[in-house]
């Protein structure tokens, strides 16, 4: 009798089980925007970067470089800072805006600090072990002219189940040789989130 009660109960457990909730996975286009959220996102961070670096490769300071040495300009990403109440993945931000610089066709685009010392390192090591006909030399690395940097700052507004959040990212453009600042950008988002009170 034990051993059926127990048969029972095992099979009665599974069946329980079974009947839990399942977990559904389904890929879609990394290019769709899907805002779960509400929260700064990838579709975001690539909106930004495109809309703010085209607004900075349409204005004089671009034009006035190709003047005055007759060669596109060389820009480097700096730092942009997280300056908001959420986290969000600057890397991947400068890397959209990186992309973008380069995908213009208009600018040259070096590494950053931390990739630079990684090549390095790659460079020291073919001295030593690469053969001569191979080998990259040492102090020939392209000059940063400009250098970009900047800042994301969001501003919450919350009352009952309603939510604003509102996202503005600025930019600078520095020049390197002198400290001017040749242009200033931002970009500003504002998203409504609203949340049902009651559940079907």
């Amino acid at each position: 009798m034990y051993r059926i009660l127990s048969c029972i109960l095992l099979v009665g457990t599974i069946a329980v089980m079974g009947c839990g909730p399942t977990k559904q996975v389904t890929r879609i286009d990394s290019d769709i925007t899907v805002d779960l959220s509400g929260r700064w996102n990838d579709s975001d961070s690539r909106m930004v970067a495109e809309q703010i670096i085209d607004d900075c490769l349409n204005r004089p300071w671009i034009n006035d470089h190709g003047i005055d040495t007759g060669s596109k300009p060389v820009v480097i990403v700096g730092a942009i800072r997280n300056k908001s109440n959420e986290h969000i993945p600057t890397q991947t931000f400068v890397t959209d805006i990186e992309m973008a610089f380069i995908n213009s066709g208009k600018v040259r685009t070096v590494s950053s600090k931390e990739e630079r010392g990684e090549i390095r390192e790659e460079r020291a090591d073919q001295s030593a072990n690469a053969s001569i006909e191979t080998i990259k030399r040492m102090g020939r690395e392209l000059g940063a002219d400009y250098m970009m940097t900047g800042e994301i700052n969001t501003i919450e507004d919350r009352e009952g189940g309603k939510q604003i959040m509102f996202y503005q990212t600025d930019l600078t453009l520095t020049k390197i040789e002198n400290n001017e600042k040749v242009w200033i950008g931002t970009k500003k988002i504002k998203k409504f989130i609203g949340r049902s009170k009651f559940k079907m």
